[in-house]
């Protein structure tokens, strides 16, 4: 019966494709730059950080500005034709793995068909290199759950500064100040709250510690006290292996929300990873400026109304609405705090 479900469900996905037209997913070719020939698969699916949102504006810039060929996949639902993260058991498209230098994951509780999984597992049996967003901790569920401690090096450990009050200042590690991938990083801000990250361990590379700041400001001053002694690790390369003996390395870290990347180093310590683990020499100083207007909404659940249809849906965004040139305005959750930092640019 599984089976069937699951063939159901690629099928419903073909007969999409030509009903609306398009794939459940957008690729960006690369232009000319260091990172032509190499193809990075960026695979988003949470319902709470916009990692719809965050994707495709990152792949946009690792392959308008660096030349890599990027592919965003989406939680998607296949009966109405647009993403829904709340679709926790759709992640099409993931053979686009398949020959890729590096996949971008940023995943929450997701229990993808075991077809899709397959070549996730073959990537990683390979030894290929992972960046970790956010909820990447807790990426998967059930017989995949095992993804964030044993590739990532961490797993969810919870709130350790103040959700929605208490931001995130990114503190260089001082033995690890001269690693590449902290070229010309130098101001790390995050609006998400520090997650707990009691599990890195020795083994690891730890390049930045999240500091809790009082309030969501960028120029918040960060809380003295116990939250900050020690503060919890941030960003940190991590050597894994699979459950097929595929020995490789992954870069984790645990802010990475839409809003997140608006801080431009925040968004240059993701490429300057893309750099370093796909074997190319990091820049001095990598461009991370947006390809398009950048307008990413608040993080936060949205509330199921007594129709049963999520509040999200209303969005009715697909995948050619993060299309180059194109650029979905924000659509903040309801118990959004007044935040108004966010980078806006021409609607």
């Amino acid at each position: 019966m599984i089976r069937i479900n699951q063939f159901i469900q690629f099928a419903a996905a073909i007969l999409l494709t030509h009903a609306y037209g398009e794939d459940p997913w957008i690729s960006y070719a690369g232009k000319d730059g260091p990172g032509k020939g190499k193809k990075i698969v960026l695979i988003s699916g949470d319902e709470e950080y916009r990692s719809e949102e965050a994707l495709p504006m990152l792949g946009k810039i690792l392959s308008q500005r660096h030349g890599f060929d990027c592919t965003v996949l989406f939680s998607f639902d296949s009966e109405k034709g647009f993403i829904d993260p709340y679709k926790g058991n759709s992640l099409p498209g993931m053979k686009a793995l398949e020959g890729a230098d590096l996949a971008i994951i940023f995943t929450r509780f997701r229990t993808p068909p075991q077809e899709e999984m397959n070549y996730l597992e073959a990537f990683l049996d390979a030894g290929k290199p992972v960046i970790g967003l956010r909820t990447s901790t807790h990426g998967f569920s059930g017989k995949w759950g095992y993804f964030g401690m044993e590739i990532l090096g961490e797993r969810w450990d919870g709130h350790h500064g103040g959700h929605k009050s208490q931001g995130c200042r990114g503190v260089i590690e001082e033995a690890n100040k001269d690693h590449t991938i902290l070229r010309s990083v130098e101001d790390v801000f995050a609006p998400s709250d520090v997650y707990g990250a009691r599990h890195v361990t020795e083994k690891d590379t730890i390049l930045l510690r999240g500091a809790v700041t009082k309030t969501l400001d960028p120029k918040s001053e960060q809380l003295t006290g116990p939250k900050n002694e020690p503060m919890m690790p941030l960003a940190w390369l991590h050597p894994y292996t699979s459950k097929g003996g595929g020995k490789g390395t992954a870069f984790t870290t645990t802010m990475g929300a839409a809003v997140d990347l608006v801080s431009e180093d925040a968004r240059r310590i993701l490429v300057n990873a893309a750099f370093f683990l796909t074997g190319i020499e990091v820049p001095a100083k990598a461009n991370v400026d947006f390809v398009d207007p950048y307008y990413p909404s608040f993080y936060g659940f949205w509330s199921k109304p007594k129709d049963g249809e999520w509040i999200w849906a209303k969005r009715n965004l697909r995948p050619s609405d993060f299309a180059l040139g194109k650029s979905p305005v924000a659509v903040d959750p309801p118990g959004t705090p007044n935040w108004p930092f966010r980078e806006m640019g021409p609607k």
